[in-house]
């Protein structure tokens, strides 16, 4: 009989106690608790943050049947336990200081009360209550405290809409946080999980001793599922499941080790009779990284090979966010490889980690950029990937003079988005990737670098984008697009791939908002 799937399961007693499917993650977690220290832990969402944390709270509270027949249970000293505070802001959406500051008083009674510790002095602040919670726990049970964060900057992700909210929240965090700092001799360990990585001048205040194990390849794998862990742990559930397709669709996420799947897209999977969609994107709402990509006129293109410095992604603030670092640290970009750039400098090259985050990011990247109907996008998606997937450039041009004409425009008047040759390569981009087209922007040869190149099936189309500014286009004969292409012959190098290789230019003009010319040359046909 097939063991139960922990679905929407984040406590380890609910899991062993009705066997259910558990991956162990002890022997990461017996590298962690073997030292006296302090842990930052990011992940995407629905990563298995808080299930991590609910394994160390049973861990240090000596709740030894839990552990029966996993690594960590003949190396652990069950003879200790330790007092342990959690802090969990997974559950709820936080709207003002106010409500924060509510929270927090509520979460600081509930481990007073289950740690069966008298009232604390109620005349406190947030910071003296949290002061004297460590200080009893630590006097009652004659052990150091150990204290667990959940999703501690969730109140923040809840209020990144509104700058001046989302600092207020930040500041009543503080209050907690820096408490950590100032009790260190009495706490014997800290793991803190998030989203996101906030810099410590602005959150921690001063809380230095935090060891940030994100990008740690030790624990590359301490949350998500390895290969090995579904040939293993769910090799029935996988039987005979397509390997390869299973990759492609729902792993790559890499963190400086092996890569890994995310374990909700898994878990779906299987129960909902191994049908491939959207299953992990579908929980999240990327709606505020959408519009920070329109404000800043993101040219979407520069999201395939995206080279960018540790710098880059170790940590943003609500007054200066990159959507670089934010997509990275929400899960729709990953780790390819890390290498030395300039100057010893730690350097990462990114990319989209799967099928499905690339299909359905750049269906949410269309809606913001061009801001057309569900309905209608899908089917000019349908016919685009028709027109590419058949060769049909005729159709393509219809297609696309489509899509531009059935843009709202006048939702761009306080926006200059789509002023620039930019706006309408990143346009073609998103819907060609949201197609799980093969991409290559700024394709480089040894005579420069076209605009972009598009693979699909059995057709590779190197495409040049030029923007008209003229109040009365005229057709240009010949295209100055597909002339550049040709002189500098960017299509040399697929030559000899085997595939019909279409040179294409494509001329959009700024008063007609629309493509208004394209033409191309067919070099080799199919084999």
């Amino acid at each position: 009989m097939l063991k139960k799937l922990p679905i929407g399961i984040n406590t380890l007693s609910s899991i062993r106690d009705n066997d259910m499917v558990y991956v162990d993650k002890t022997p990461l977690i017996w590298q962690m608790v073997q030292q006296t220290a302090r842990f930052f832990l990011s992940r995407p969402r629905r990563f298995g943050k808080s299930l991590l944390v609910d394994t160390l709270k049973e861990l240090f509270e000596g709740n030894r049947a839990l552990f029966e027949a996993l690594y960590i249970y003949d190396k652990w000293d069950w003879s200790k336990t330790y007092p342990v505070i959690k802090i969990d802001f997974a559950s709820g959406t936080l709207q003002s200081r106010k409500q924060l500051d509510e929270r927090i008083e509520i979460i600081l009674t509930e481990n007073q009360q289950r740690l069966g510790i008298e009232s604390c002095n109620e005349r406190a602040d947030i910071p003296g209550k949290f002061t004297d919670l460590i200080l009893k726990a630590r006097e009652k049970y004659g052990q150091k405290v150990v204290v667990l964060v959940d999703e501690y900057d969730k109140p923040i992700l809840d209020n990144i809409d509104y700058p001046e909210r989302a600092a207020e929240v930040r500041e009543g965090l503080k209050n907690i946080y820096s408490v950590l700092k100032g009790q260190d001799a009495h706490l014997q360990f800290v793991f803190m999980t998030g989203v996101t990585k906030f810099s410590k001048v602005s959150l921690f205040s001063g809380l230095n001793q935090l060891k940030d194990i994100t990008l740690d390849e030790n624990y590359a794998t301490i949350c998500g599922y390895t290969q090995t862990d579904l040939e293993t742990s769910f090799a029935e559930h996988l039987k005979g499941v397509d390997w390869a397709q299973l990759k492609t669709w729902y792993n790559g996420y890499q963190f400086l080790g092996e890569a890994v799947y995310n374990p909700y897209d898994i878990l779906l999977f299987i129960s909902g009779n191994r049908r491939y969609r959207n299953y992990w994107f579908e929980t999240g709402n990327p709606s505020f990284l959408i519009k920070l990509f329109q404000q800043k006129a993101y040219f979407l293109p520069d999201l395939e090979q995206l080279e960018v410095s540790e710098e880059i992604l170790d940590s943003f603030d609500v007054e200066a966010i990159d959507p670089v670092t934010l997509l990275f640290q929400a899960g729709y970009l990953t780790i390819e490889k890390a290498y030395a750039g300039f100057s010893g400098q730690f350097m990462f090259l990114l990319k989209v980690p799967n099928r499905e985050v690339r299909q359905a990011l750049n269906s949410h990247l269309i809606n913001g950029y061009t801001q057309t109907m569900a309905s209608e996008k899908l089917k000019i998606q349908h016919q685009v990937f028709d027109s590419l997937k058949q060769g049909d450039l005729p159709q393509l041009k219809t297609v696309l003079q489509r899509l531009f004409a059935s843009i709202p425009w006048r939702n761009f008047t306080h926006n200059d988005l789509p002023n620039s040759e930019g706006y309408y390569a990143s346009v073609l981009y998103a819907f060609f990737a949201s197609l799980n087209a093969v991409i290559t922007p700024e394709d480089t040869t040894n005579q420069g670098q076209v605009d972009m190149t598009v693979e699909l099936g059995n057709f590779i189309y190197v495409m040049e984008i030029k923007l008209d500014k003229s109040p009365d286009y005229q057709e240009q004969n010949p295209n100055p697009a597909l002339q550049q292409i040709q002189d500098k012959d960017y299509a040399q190098k697929y030559r000899q791939q085997g595939k019909t290789v279409f040179e294409v230019g494509l001329i959009f003009n700024q008063q007609q908002r629309n493509l208004v010319q394209l033409d191309w040359r067919q070099l080799i046909e199919s084999r």
